[in-house]
């Protein structure tokens, strides 16, 4: 009798769950499963393979060119000490530095769209760039901080953004009018620092001049360093948040009925979103628009059931290595900065944004 009633009884193993149109079900260790979108997955793969192109390229264009062979063999320690110095001492960390701040302002205007709700909502447009700047720039010249550049552009991201949230009032993130706070406050900023400048000594207003446009050309290593380990970390922390902000693109009661707790990840999403640009900043200088072009590339390469977190890191990546090496090529021996170069490329993008109806919001 025992038998027979358990045999009546369905066991698990004849349960069987199918995945989603466009997805794939891998099954795990102890009854685990992960469920991965088959786009999402196409769109971080192209992208990690243009990136690992145009590493190669940025290694081998310069003011003397190398083959990829060339470049290999430098990279592994096969090559004369001149090719090796130039390779891995000149290109190899700028290129690194330009993927890192890349992905951190992509990963960052990520993360502002998606919390507003707006494609326009990046961290360059909103202020948070021209804050972490003109603080930086106050550490340069010595304006009553002996702070590094580092952490008075973090704490420069945070007043810009602080100053927005309040003045935008019981809009908080959501809306134009939170938007139209940041890029007045933007343009605050953006005053005080061409004033400390043009007060600043001739040689200390060169010394500051890259921070304001944007450029791998004289990175501090400390801030790269930091900008690794917070990338990290703030790509963990979206990943951690993409639940939730995904379900965020509804009203908030729907939300919230789905048991998402509205403010801890709103205020999450903005520290990330916050101390990514300032450590993007503090590396790289204002190069705001990579925050807009990322992003918007991921999103059309991947599906809309999903945060593109990680492909927005890399299309960063992407434009800022593309970018600084286009700087470096175009008007040879002169080196065009890198943020001049993403506002040639960003601001008709902006435009068009602007003039076209949106397809995809976040």
């Amino acid at each position: 009798m025992q038998h027979t009633q358990s045999s009546s009884i369905p066991t698990s193993g004849t349960v069987t769950a199918r995945a989603p149109t466009g997805t794939w079900l891998i099954r795990l260790p102890l009854n685990g499963s992960l469920l991965v979108d088959k786009r999402a997955l196409f769109a971080a793969s192209l992208l990690t393979l243009l990136l690992l192109i145009s590493i190669v390229i940025s290694l081998c264009l310069g003011a003397t060119n190398y083959s990829p062979a060339e470049v290999l063999d430098a990279l592994f320690g096969e090559s004369n000490p001149m090719t090796a110095f130039i390779l891995n001492e000149l290109r190899l960390p700028r290129v690194i530095a330009g993927i890192l701040s890349g992905a951190g302002f992509a990963l960052a205007g990520c993360l502002m769209q998606t919390l507003a709700r707006n494609r326009l909502a990046t961290p360059g447009i909103i202020g948070i760039d021209n804050g972490a700047t003109a603080f930086a720039i106050a550490s340069v010249v010595g304006l009553v901080t002996s702070l590094a550049p580092p952490e008075m552009a973090l704490i420069g991201a945070a007043t810009a953004t602080a100053l927005a949230f309040g003045l935008a009032g019981g809009a908080g993130t959501r809306g134009y009018r939170f938007i139209i706070a940041g890029i007045g406050i933007g343009a605050l900023f953006g005053a005080f620092t061409q004033l400390m400048l043009a007060r600043a000594h001739i040689d200390v207003a060169n010394q500051a001049y890259p921070w304001t446009v944007g450029s791998l050309n004289a990175r501090p290593e400390n801030a790269v360093l930091i900008l690794a380990v917070g990338l990290a970390i703030g790509l963990v922390g979206a990943l951690f948040l993409a639940r939730a902000l995904k379900i965020l693109r509804f009203s908030e009661p729907v939300a919230r009925g789905l048991g998402v707790r509205v403010n801890a990840c709103r205020y999450t999403s903005l520290v990330l979103a916050v101390a990514l640009t300032a450590m993007a900043v503090a590396v790289a200088g204002p190069v705001g628009l990579v925050g807009l072009i990322g992003p918007e590339i991921a999103r059309h390469l991947s599906s809309t059931r999903s945060v593109p977190f990680i492909s927005s890191a890399l299309a960063g990546a992407l434009v800022m290595v593309l970018a600084d090496t286009v700087g470096r090529m175009m008007l040879m021996p002169l080196e065009v900065p890198v943020g001049i170069v993403t506002a040639i490329v960003g601001g008709p993008y902006l435009l068009w944004i602007l003039l076209v109806s949106p397809r995809n919001t976040p």
